[in-house]
């Protein structure tokens, strides 16, 4: 990734998340971007327009940045002060808008571009490092580890799954467990088969150890 737009994207980016640590900081931003780089080579899509709409897919999320997300405020502004043409705007803009997992009303992006960017930010969500910023999540919202009398809530609409206060372990079934099956691209099905299958290990170590059995 040698794309001057790209890495001053990424600098903007660094600059939003440098006070967050509940798992959305620049660190998932530059996660994302490597994963959506991957993809996109694999998938034949067009590279430049991918990087910088994974560059930017958090900056305006609705969880970190509600007064500007409807506009996606910052996006837009970034990338007109960097002289990207509306076309192109209108498009990454639209990306951002798609990437965002919700509940049952979630949306598959129209371009390929999109899917690309999509499957990396829902890689990102899953696996050793999706565990981990599912605690770290957790924990900076307030929310229990577990509950065993709480089971986990299913088929939730997207304004029902943005107001559900649930555990963190029941988050691995309201949404976690759910994302393989939603990737769009060969590449990110593939990459999110292991990564499932060693989050269900560490649910099942986790359990164990929760009731003393292991």
């Amino acid at each position: 990734m040698n794309d001057p737009i790209t890495e001053d994207a990424l600098d903007f980016a660094k600059q939003v998340f440098k006070n967050d640590f509940g798992g959305h900081d620049y660190d998932h931003t530059l996660r994302v971007v490597r994963l959506a780089e991957r993809i996109a080579a694999a998938e034949g899509a067009d590279l430049g327009t991918v990087l910088l709409a994974a560059a930017l897919h958090d900056v305006d999320d609705y969880k970190l940045s509600p007064e500007t997300c409807a506009g996606r405020t910052r996006a837009a502004g970034f990338l007109r002060e960097h002289g990207v043409p509306e076309e192109r705007t209108a498009l990454i803009l639209e990306i951002i808008g798609e990437v965002s997992f919700a509940g049952k009303d979630s949306v598959t992006p129209a371009t390929l571009e999109g899917k690309c960017v999509q499957d990396a930010d829902r890689l990102d969500a899953i696996g050793a490092v999706g565990v981990a910023r599912a605690f770290a999540y957790g924990g900076a919202h307030g929310r229990v580890m577990y509950d065993p009398e709480r089971p986990p809530r299913e088929n939730m609409t997207a304004k029902e799954y943005r107001r559900s206060r649930s555990t963190t372990v029941n988050h691995f079934y309201e949404k976690l467990f759910l994302l393989r099956g939603m990737m769009n691209t060969e590449t990110a099905r593939e990459l999110a088969r292991e990564r499932e299958a060693f989050m269900r290990e560490f649910l099942d170590r986790f359990r164990g150890e929760w009731d003393g059995k292991i």
